[in-house]
Order: C-alpha cells, then sequence, then structure tokens
C-alpha cells in the first residue's frame, strides 16, 4: 500500500496534518456533543439532588448481628432478607386496604399495621441464626399467624374477611 493511500484509510490525526479527514472531524465532533450532552445531564442530576431530589424512604435501621456458625449466619442473613419482605409486602398491602376505608374500618387497618410494626421489631431484632432458619425458612402464614395471636387482635371483632384479617386467610 502507499503512502497517501494509508493516510486515507487512517482516521488518527498525525502532528503534521492541516486538517482531520471529514469523517475523522465528523466523529470528533459528534463525541464532543455527546460529552457536552452528558455532563449537562450529570450537572442537572446534581442540581436536582441539591434541590432536594426525589424523597428518599427512611434506611431500615440497622439489623443486630446474627449469632451462629458462619455458614449459619450466611444463610439466615438471606432468610432475613426475606422476612423483611415479607413484613413490608404485608404493610404495603394494609396501607393499600387502609386507603380506602373510612372511619371505623381504617382504624381497626390502623390497629393491625401497628400489631405488625410491634411483630416486626420483635422478629427482626431476633439476634439467634437458628431462628430465622428454623422458624422462617419457608415463608408461608407466618405472619398473619402472628398478627392473629396477638392480644390486641381479638377486639377488633372482625366478623367478615373482608373488614380485616380472618383467621382462614
Amino acid at each position: 500500500m502507499n503512502a497517501t493511500k494509508a493516510n486515507q484509510m487512517d482516521p488518527v490525526v498525525h502532528q503534521g496534518d492541516e486538517e482531520p479527514s471529514g469523517r475523522v472531524a465528523g466523529t470528533y465532533e459528534a463525541k464532543l456533543r455527546k460529552a457536552s450532552i452528558r455532563s449537562e445531564m450529570t450537572t442537572d442530576i446534581y442540581v436536582w439532588d441539591d434541590e432536594g431530589g426525589a424523597p428518599m424512604a427512611p434506611p431500615d435501621p440497622p439489623s443486630p448481628s446474627l449469632t451462629g456458625t458462619e455458614s449459619q449466619v450466611e444463610w439466615a442473613e438471606r432468610i432475613r432478607a426475606r422476612v423483611r419482605d415479607e413484613f413490608e409486602r404485608v404493610e404495603k398491602s394494609f396501607r393499600a386496604v387502609a386507603a380506602g376505608q373510612h372511619d371505623t374500618k381504617r382504624a381497626r387497618t390502623e390497629l393491625i399495621l401497628t400489631i405488625l410494626e410491634d411483630k416486626r421489631q420483635a422478629v427482626m431484632s431476633r439476634t439467634e441464626a437458628g431462628h430465622f432458619i428454623r422458624d422462617w425458612q419457608e415463608i408461608s402464614d407466618q405472619v398473619r399467624q402472628m398478627i392473629a395471636g396477638d392480644s390486641r387482635y381479638p377486639a377488633l371483632n372482625v366478623a367478615r374477611p373482608e373488614e380485616g384479617l380472618s383467621e382462614s386467610g
């Protein structure tokens, strides 16, 4: 290949060149535009964050360290994350129900939410890895059973399942 043909195929700008070829200049300008847009977007995000950004959910309180063998702790940590997710799922369900209720029914649902939060704190504060492995490895209706077994629950006088939590589901 001769030197002229090599220069036409080579997109690199050499020190002695007057002007880059059109293809190279276009590529350079496109990259410069993309970098400029990316920089503007990053700046916009920082401004948005400085102005408050999206409301952040309060961080979960740190879970206490678990006790047990290394493998038990590792296993229990995975289970504990699923337990936390289950409590959150149940809470979201009750909050959705409460949002559409009025007066007495809403007060009953709010009491269930209070019981739920108390049970969540009691479970998540446990430090024995064996507890999560033994009692929570298979999540089914433990949360419902905990709520129904609470001493405050019978005071709700839940007669119909559509009004709240029932023993049958």
